[in-house]
């Protein structure tokens, strides 16, 4: 055992001659330990969010979407599907069609995103386990249903067992003659709805799903499609694949993956993330000045101590990094027991859900505040706060040679 590090264990665990240096150090440890665990928690609740989000939002946006940069509509047959479809790793395909449109529903209307979509898109998104009322079915033989937002569908009032009242959609004309007569100005169709999905506010206010044959004939196209969306295997190399999309379809077209999808809302999410981490880590900063009391404390407790190493041959050095290392284990105490103890609060919060999101029987997607644990955040917060610690630690033992110990020296 080095010889810093025994002295510096010795001077923790004896008993001093001021009772107040013991109660300072265990402030110092409960604060850090309070701090890191509170940096733990806070983390893991964002973490556990953002995992939320991710998976309702990929509930509805597909692992690659295909659109054009300029202009709204392309031709279908610009690549084959078959082709797409035979790239390793694509699963399923289905070219959508988007539009916005004005649905009414007796005397109450609300203004929508039409998405027409092909038969593969249940099973790519995943937005049939997301029904809150009847089911999802676009067509069954030659019929058409639509699959409305949660929220457009109370807007609306839309009632599945109303077989009377079908929902009526209007979409401008392409010509864009207007007569004066409102029938003049805008297309019109009427179906029953199967089924309201409930993803995210953003979506369930905004999108009816149609099936794309049924929005063809609202919107008198042939080919036109406004985008193509894909889904891939769990095993199948996004990067590569959508690099070779976008060879494939040329640099005219965007092709996006999920976080492009949604780039500015992950990027606000891991901003805010950081900035909370960042005013926990100043909170923290703050608890460490309890170091810089208890190592000032014990160096003037112990300067006959020093005076007596000093005689025996110990340097300066040799004194000062005693000290720094009884910081060193203060913080080192203090971070290990604020990770153990936010794990365990994490780990309870996961299993058992004691901190409820609202009041009871609320309607958010999970009860009780998500938590999800990234072993790369315990790293990074193990490594901020033993950086702090040494920073705090620093101070104090930098100071040791300002002490005046020749009153010591004249006793031996």
């Amino acid at each position: 055992m080095k010889f810093p590090f025994y002295i510096a264990q010795r001077y923790l665990v004896s008993k001093k001659s001021h009772h107040i240096i013991n109660i300072i150090s265990g402030i110092s440890i409960a604060g850090i330990t309070i701090g890191t665990m509170a940096l733990v928690i806070v983390l893991s609740v964002f973490n556990g969010f953002e995992k939320l989000v991710i998976s309702l939002f990929n509930a509805f946006n597909p692992d690659i979407v295909v659109t054009v940069k300029e202009g709204k509509t392309f031709s279908s047959t610009i690549v084959s599907t078959d082709k797409i479809r035979k790239i390793p790793g694509v699963l399923y395909l289905t070219e959508v069609i988007e539009e916005n449109a004005l649905v009414k529903y007796k005397d109450k209307q609300y203004i929508v995103t039409l998405k027409g979509v092909g038969e593969d898109y249940a099973r790519m998104s995943g937005l049939d386990t997301m029904m809150s009322e009847g089911k999802f079915k676009l067509q069954e033989q030659e019929k058409n249903f639509a699959v409305l937002g949660y929220g457009i569908a109370y807007y609306i009032g839309a009632n599945l067992e109303d077989y009377l009242n079908p929902v009526s959609i209007y979409v401008p004309q392409r010509t864009g003659n207007f007569s004066g007569a409102f029938e003049s100005a805008f297309r019109n169709d009427v179906i029953f709805p199967s089924g309201f999905f409930s993803v995210q506010q953003d979506f369930d206010t905004k999108y009816v799903i149609l099936p794309i044959r049924f929005v063809k004939k609202l919107l008198d196209y042939n080919d036109e499609i406004t985008g193509m969306e894909i889904s891939l295997s769990k095993e199948a190399d996004y990067i590569k694949i959508q690099q070779h999309l976008q060879d494939l379809f040329g640099s005219k077209f965007s092709v996006k993956n999920r976080f492009q999808q949604q780039e500015f809302l992950y990027k606000i999410m891991k901003s805010e993330k950081w900035a909370i981490f960042l005013i926990l880590s100043f909170i923290l900063l703050i608890a460490t000045f309890n170091v810089i009391g208890s190592l000032s404390i014990l160096i003037l407790d112990k300067r006959q101590d020093i005076a007596l190493l000093q005689c025996l041959g110990a340097n300066q050095g040799t004194v000062k990094n005693i000290f720094l290392t009884i910081g060193l284990i203060i913080t080192f105490f203090g971070a290990i027991s604020g990770l153990v103890a936010g794990s365990l609060v994490c780990w309870l919060q996961q299993i058992f859900g004691f901190v409820k999101l609202g009041a009871v029987g609320s309607t958010f997607v999970v009860d009780a505040y998500p938590v999800h644990m990234q072993p790369m955040d315990f790293i990074f917060i193990f490594l901020t706060v033993i950086l702090i610690g040494i920073f705090a630690t620093w101070y104090p033992v930098y100071n040791i040679r300002k002490i005046d110990t020749h009153g010591f020296y004249r006793r031996f």
